[in-house]
């Protein structure tokens, strides 16, 4: 009996144990699902919805859905318009699209944003005007309200075959137009005008010589008629437009607001700056880098330095190097604190050197004229300054507009890569407009990169003019960039070689056209909507790898997409290049917005100076 009452003791004890146990782990369990509950429910709670939308979301599939959801800057879920709006809480902002079509932020990979964010106030823009009489009367009453000691400025994005006249404008039109206010019109880069005004503003007289790589046009008595050419080269347009005003610091940030504002109105919410002439840094950087630390950048922008001094790029970039660290910003600075909390990153920071690196490597994209011979001495500098980058680990990009620059500069990276192998470094060529498969084979082999943009649909007459129909018909080969598996990402190269709006580069993609309506391009080379768009996403986002949080409307990417005003993939061809966007969403916020959805973005300050064109004609026109 003592036995049996030890085991039932025993037996009672640990059966109580077993039970405490069950309970334990039952409570235990319980517990661990509602933190985990609570935690899913926390991180589906949406900052912002968009529902009643055809949302393209470029993934592998091409998925379309209706609806998405955001919050502290990444997609948290796309799906139908009823499992969307289950995430939705007081504090969501939920926005309506209307039936129209969302695609992801349109990527630029070579813009010179910063630098035309500076002057874009100052300029009149013929990007989109679609006569020369329209182009002159704007001309002619932006100059009636400029005032004195000021310039009225067109400075590039337009071409003569844009016009329904197919031409250009005439000395004496330009003079009629604007009278004794000093102008000056930049036709790509190719050449420029200056009117009675400006010559004697700039005090160009008989005896002013031509600059180095430029022709002061003259008349018999030698005097300067006001044409400025780029032969061979673009110094003489660059230097020209560097002596005229400024604007004034808080007119640069304005002007800096209006043109990113412009850009997000056009659908782009990231640009790679490839640096530009006559924007040194850190000077020129002043006025991003504010609008950064105050976080009020509408645009992601990774950007290039570009050594301006010729025979001094080693020194400049030997001074960079000690000094910048690549991926460094005002946002995740050198000590890598990250200042603005959840939110993603907004991009702006050093991300290499280029495009050019060199002075004596500029083969300068004026098809005008012939192709420039480049300096015997240019290896030995070239390979100076991208031994450094390589060693230091510095990701590079080239400007190298034909095959046979690209030969060369070929030659000087395989040759330091022997010593210095690349080993996965980022690098690419910029335009790359002639490259032959050779070429593309190499390039290849050393994991490089092409960033084309569409100065073709801008030059191809020109191009045909000189180099005939066969050439420009692969002219950019894509079809064999893409084959090959090469990296590849659309730009525009805006704002003076060619217009900053993308929807021209994605026309001239899917058509094959120039802006005056020819078609020149091979049909191989000539691609659908879906793969031109992701060409200017994916495609770009690649180029410098980050194309694993971005270019795709998935979730936990970035939320930066559009609304469009019209579908894009299945609109007429012509409709594309008058896309825009009706709201734009950068790192979850929107940034800009039409009258349709006014009440979603914050106002835009007016222009200043009160005489900027941005406040009369405003950016791309569309007339």
């Amino acid at each position: 009996m003592t036995v049996v009452r030890k085991h039932t003791a025993f037996h009672y004890n640990n059966t109580t144990i077993i039970f405490k146990i069950t309970i334990m782990k039952t409570f235990i369990h319980l517990f661990l699902c509602l933190i985990v509950t609570a935690a899913v429910s926390a991180q589906k709670k949406a900052d912002l919805i968009v529902h009643n939308a055809k949302v393209h979301t470029l993934d592998t599939k091409n998925t379309i859905t209706q609806a998405i959801a955001v919050a502290n800057g990444k997609i948290i879920k796309t799906g139908t318009n009823s499992d969307i709006l289950k995430l939705k809480t007081k504090s969501t902002t939920v926005i309506d699209a209307k039936g129209k079509t969302i695609i992801p932020g349109l990527f630029d990979s070579h813009m010179h944003i910063i630098r035309g964010g500076r002057f874009f106030n100052t300029e009149l823009r013929w990007d989109g005007v679609r006569s020369l009489k329209r182009a002159l009367a704007m001309l002619k009453e932006q100059a009636q309200r400029t005032p004195a000691g000021q310039w009225v400025r067109v400075v590039g994005g337009w071409n003569a075959y844009q016009f329904e006249e197919k031409r250009l404008p005439t000395l004496e039109e330009i003079n009629e137009a604007t009278g004794n206010v000093p102008a000056f019109v930049l036709h790509l880069y190719g050449h420029a005008y200056l009117n009675k005004a400006g010559i004697a503003a700039l005090k160009l007289d008989a005896n002013t010589p031509n600059p180095n790589g430029g022709l002061i046009e003259r008349d018999i008595n030698g005097n300067p008629t006001g044409m400025l050419v780029a032969e061979p080269n673009a110094f003489i347009l660059y230097s020209t437009l560097s002596k005229l005003p400024e604007l004034t610091p808080d007119e640069k940030v304005n002007s800096t607001k209006q043109f990113m504002s412009e850009m997000n109105r056009l659908g782009v919410t990231a640009i790679m700056d490839a640096g530009g002439g006559f924007q040194n840094y850190p000077d020129d950087y002043g006025v991003t880098t504010k609008l950064c630390e105050n976080n009020e950048l509408t645009i992601r922008m990774p950007y290039y330095l570009f050594a301006q001094k010729a025979g001094n790029e080693l020194a400049d970039y030997t001074r960079w190097i000690s000094s910048v660290e690549i991926g460094a910003g005002c946002d995740i600075p050198n000590d890598g604190i990250k200042k603005f909390g959840k939110m993603p990153q907004m991009e702006y920071h050093v991300q290499g050197g280029g495009e050019n690196l060199v002075m004596s490597a500029g083969d300068f994209e004026n098809f005008d004229e012939p192709r420039p011979e480049l300096s015997p001495a240019m290896e030995g500098q070239l390979k100076s300054v991208l031994s450094l980058l390589i060693k230091n680990r510095w990701p590079f990009r080239i400007h190298a507009t034909y095959n046979e620059s690209i030969s060369q500069f070929l030659n000087v990276i395989e040759d330091i890569n022997k010593d210095t192998p690349l080993n996965g470094l980022l690098w690419f060529f910029d335009h790359a407009e002639t490259v032959s498969e050779d070429n593309l084979k190499r390039i290849k082999v050393l994991n490089g990169g092409i960033a084309i943009q569409h100065r073709m649909a801008y030059q191809a007459e020109a191009f045909i003019k000189r180099y005939g129909k066969t050439a420009a018909a692969n002219t950019v080969p894509l079809k064999k960039i893409m084959d090959m598996g090469i990296k590849v990402g659309m730009g525009t190269d805006g704002t003076r070689v060619a217009s900053y709006n993308p929807w021209v580069g994605l026309y001239w993609l899917t058509t094959g056209k120039s802006l005056g309506g020819l078609k020149y391009m091979a049909a191989e080379n000539i691609v659908d909507r879906t793969t031109a768009l992701k060409l200017f996403t994916q495609g770009s986002a690649q180029l410098i790898d980050l194309d694993k949080d971005r270019g795709v409307l998935t979730e936990n990417y970035l939320a930066d997409f559009v609304i469009l005003s019209d579908d894009y993939f299945t609109t007429a061809e012509d409709n594309i290049l008058t896309m825009e966007a009706k709201l734009t969403v950068v790192n979850g916020k929107v940034v800009y917005a039409d009258n349709d959805f006014r009440s979603f973005a914050a106002p835009l300050p007016k222009a200043i100076p009160a005489w900027s064109p941005v406040n009369y004609f405003g950016g791309y026109q569309k007339n």
